[in-house]
């Protein structure tokens, strides 16, 4: 099928300008919907609003969603020429096999803010596109061409894409929902026998790394004992990266710190699914808690209701509200451990340790307690929906199938 070569503008603005009913402040973009010369596309557009605008009370799903939805009606308009309540099961095969392998004018190789303001207006961004090959510190110029998704990400537009026609089967704007008629023969979601290997830090490389966050803060103190704390608050108390700075839902504060009846510590987040939860705070992590409120000329410990950020800008006042700022933290002791790393001939851990994101710490935190501590325990501060993720971290049972194997031989003797 043909695909149309053009200037791919984004559809959807931020969870904070998505307003119904659909406007543009961008009239640009009215015009490039039109472009599309579908007779129902304005309806579609209409529509997908609609259904994003009710998940603007969670940013992470509401960025998810509206992703798979940007996608799926440039692919409707562009590349299949038709509107949403004309889809059927074939066309849904068709979509996906256009994900795995999109045109290459259709992805970027980096992540580019859907709108931007100029001369006072938000504009579409030229630089947006609806998939993206990363680039990082260790591969600069990834080739398009290279791109691919996850089985998880295929699982994602199943899941999103099914919730989707579901609504608009209720707006009765659709009369089927396609995803589900090929959810069962679909030769895009494996099955896995085995769990899959959660994304860590070994107790080596965690090593390394808190060892550097250790020397930088005592180093430059002025700087660094922030990036010591975060770096303590992400693998101590098994924290996501948003539960570290400011959203429309949550602004972390130090009085989230507090104190029971019975004098053990508690820190109360709101997570993922905008699900709040209290954290069981070790001795360790108290006192980590006391060495920065030090630095930060405050008393030792959090008074009741106290609201002084929890996570201080480097300049200005009030608390970090960019993730992009945690994961420069995080990646700064990634890259001073690898060089240590290297120095100390462990190179196979320094190169492994390339590939950790953010929230390996998190992944890193409860399978090193999981360990020690009962699995309820360590399943509620993880704020986990059951005990059977909790066991995805639980490695004893593949140690022990390795050790029985390991000296399988190949030849008799």
């Amino acid at each position: 099928m043909a695909i149309k070569k053009f200037t791919l503008k984004p559809l959807f603005d931020t969870v904070d300008n998505i307003v119904l009913p659909p406007t543009h402040t961008d009239e640009s973009i009215a015009a490039y919907i039109a472009s599309a010369n579908i007779p129902n596309a304005a309806d579609d557009f209409k529509y997908a609003t609609g259904f994003l605008y009710s998940y603007r009370g969670s940013p992470d799903t509401f960025g998810s969603y509206r992703r798979e939805i940007e996608r799926l009606l440039h692919w409707c308009w562009f590349v299949n020429q038709t509107s949403l309540n004309q889809l059927k099961r074939m066309d849904l095969e068709n979509y996906l096999n256009f994900c795995q392998h999109p045109d290459e004018s259709w992805i970027g190789t980096k992540t580019a803010a859907r709108f931007v303001v100029k001369s006072g207006l938000r504009v579409a961004n030229e630089q947006w596109r609806p998939f993206v090959i990363k680039s990082n510190r260790y591969n600069k110029n990834p080739d398009p061409r290279d791109f691919s998704l996850s089985p998880k990400a295929l699982q994602a537009i199943f899941s999103i894409l099914s919730s989707f026609f579901n609504y608009l089967i209720q707006e009765e704007y659709h009369h089927i929902n396609p995803v589900a008629l090929i959810r069962q023969k679909s030769r895009y979601l494996k099955k896995y026998q085995h769990k899959a290997p959660i994304r860590r830090l070994s107790e080596i490389q965690w090593s390394y790394v808190i060892d550097k966050a250790e020397q930088l803060a005592s180093d430059d103190p002025r700087t660094h004992e922030r990036t010591l704390f975060v770096m303590e608050a992400l693998y101590g108390m098994y924290l996501r990266i948003s539960e570290l700075t400011i959203t429309p839902r949550w602004t972390p504060q130090m009085g989230d710190f507090h104190m029971d009846m019975d004098g053990n510590w508690w820190f109360t987040t709101i997570g993922k699914g905008n699900k709040e939860r209290d954290i069981s705070v070790s001795n360790a992590m108290l006192e980590a808690l006391r060495r920065y409120r030090v630095f930060l000329g405050l008393s030792p410990l959090p008074s009741p209701g106290e609201t002084t950020p929890l996570v201080h800008k480097t300049r200005g006042r009030g608390g970090i509200s960019s993730t992009r700022q945690i994961r420069n933290i995080v990646q700064l002791c990634f890259d001073q451990a690898i060089l240590t790393m290297q120095a100390d001939n462990l190179a196979e851990d320094a190169e492994l340790l390339k590939a950790a994101t953010v929230h390996w710490l998190r992944h890193t935190g409860i399978s090193d307690d999981v360990k020690h501590r009962p699995r309820e325990h360590v399943r509620d501060d993880a704020g986990h929906g059951s005990s059977a993720i909790t066991d995805k971290y639980i490695d004893v049972e593949r140690r022990e199938r390795h050790l029985t194997a390991r000296k399988k031989n190949i030849k008799p003797f």
